[in-house]
């Protein structure tokens, strides 16, 4: 049984990961609760490989046993949540990443730092592979979490040079799914729970800026492939994960009203500073050393993730 540290684990990736992989391994969640939920994580309490610590990153860490792997997902990952303490967004992405780093030097583990497609900013090529440097705006409303993650790529890149840390990392697309905050002020929970409670649904702009949108199974098939296997040449590179299927936020209302029988109204409003306008990952390098191939249906996955927030709206 190998021993996982979990950081941001109470949050809707960190919590999805945590729940398949607790049977076969040890599992340490660390939280500070800022927009991680421990409900989340509720039905694993008691659970004998669970151990939940309320700890935030960018203060150092320290522990006793051997940590076989290292993943990192803290950070809030909705602009909405981000921007509400700025700072503090910057100093998770460099002070907490530098301290996780420090924690796997010690402890010769395994690095996954989850990374984001803001790295490359509003990108003027589409789709946007792993060697595009990206169109950030470095004085923006948005570059607290940009730049910020962009920093913790180059500092896991250090860490590989310097220390030889096995790192990896993943540029997470748009993910969708079971265990999201209704209220995170992302575009599938926005309009599923408007749907939920019969609001207009929120449209930014014109509604032609597109997204990929990607289910949670999905890609934790592609992190679990990504941190559990030997090297195989996925060390020291970034790689792209998501779906590669494109859709602008219209055709994102369509397949709603299709899906569940509605004609609802839209409220439009002024599309905020630096929304990207495309979003469409190239996903070669998954597919070539991965093996990842994303197959759950839009339609599949607005379903399934409706009957979640149903449940907890």
């Amino acid at each position: 049984m190998k021993t996982i540290l979990v950081a941001g684990g109470c949050g809707f990736i960190g919590s999805n990961f945590i729940r398949r992989n607790i049977e076969s391994n040890r599992i340490i969640c660390v939280d500070n609760f800022i927009t991680g939920r421990e409900e989340n994580l509720k039905s694993l309490q008691s659970h004998d490989n669970f151990q939940l610590i309320h700890h935030d990153i960018i203060n150092p860490l320290v522990f006793d046993e051997k940590l076989d792997y290292i993943l990192n997902f803290a950070c809030a990952g909705s602009p909405p949540k981000y921007q509400i303490d700025p700072i503090h967004t910057i100093r998770t992405n460099a002070i907490g990443v530098d301290n996780l780093l420090k924690l796997a030097k010690k402890n010769n583990s395994i690095f996954f730092q989850s990374s984001t497609s803001e790295v490359y900013g509003d990108p003027s090529i589409s789709p946007q592979n792993e060697s595009y440097n990206g169109s950030v705006n470095c004085f923006g409303e948005r570059s607290c979490y940009d730049e910020g993650k962009r920093l913790a790529e180059t500092l896991c890149l250090e860490y590989n040079r310097k220390y030889n840390v096995d790192i990896r990392i993943a540029r997470i697309f748009n993910t969708y799914g079971p265990y999201m905050d209704p209220n995170d002020g992302r575009v599938v929970t926005n309009f599923l729970s408007q749907v939920i409670e019969n609001k207009p649904l929120t449209v930014y702009g014109s509604g032609n800026q597109t997204r990929s949108f990607c289910f949670i199974d999905d890609l934790l098939d592609g992190i679990e492939s990504l941190v559990f296997q030997d090297k195989n040449n996925i060390t020291n590179t970034p790689i792209n994960l998501g779906n590669p299927m494109e859709f602008t936020i219209i055709e994102l209302i369509n397949e709603i009203s299709n899906i569940f029988n509605i004609k609802p109204q839209i409220l439009y409003k002024d599309l905020p500073m630096d929304d990207p306008l495309q979003r469409k990952p190239d996903i070669t390098k998954a597919r070539d050393l991965l093996g990842f191939n994303p197959n759950v249906g839009l339609s599949e996955g607005l379903k399934k993730t409706y009957d979640y927030i149903l449940e907890v709206l």
